[in-house]
């Protein structure tokens, strides 16, 4: 069974960082690309970041290029998402998933208010 347990979510002031992971178990994490997503309160899924299957390969959304890090660690079967410069309008929940499907787990939350 594909599994994917989010977790690193919590309470930050602006300007403040956050790293999220992403444990992966049931499938070969190395065969497949993968990605975070988010979700603000009252709003649909936002993409935020993609990672090729071995890192070779990153896309940013634009709201968070420059600020957010995508990173994956394929022998621990662990995707990360290093995010600094935080600001309020980045409070969500926060989902990873592969990068072909909507995401499984229950995500963790980020709030980010002073």
């Amino acid at each position: 069974e594909v599994q994917l347990v989010e977790s690193g979510g919590g309470l930050v002031q602006p300007g403040g960082s956050l790293r999220l992971s992403c444990a992966a178990s049931g499938f070969t994490f190395s065969n497949y690309g993968m990605k975070w997503v988010r979700q603000a309160p009252g709003k649909g899924l936002e993409w935020v970041s993609t990672m090729s299957a071995f890192g070779y390969v990153t896309s940013y959304a634009d709201s968070v290029k420059g600020r957010f890090t995508i990173s994956r660690d394929n022998a621990k079967k662990t995707l990360y998402l290093q995010m600094n410069s935080l600001k309020p309008e980045d409070t969500a929940v926060y989902y990873c998933a592969r990068s072909n499907e909507s995401p499984r787990g229950q995500g963790t939350q980020v709030i980010v208010s002073s």
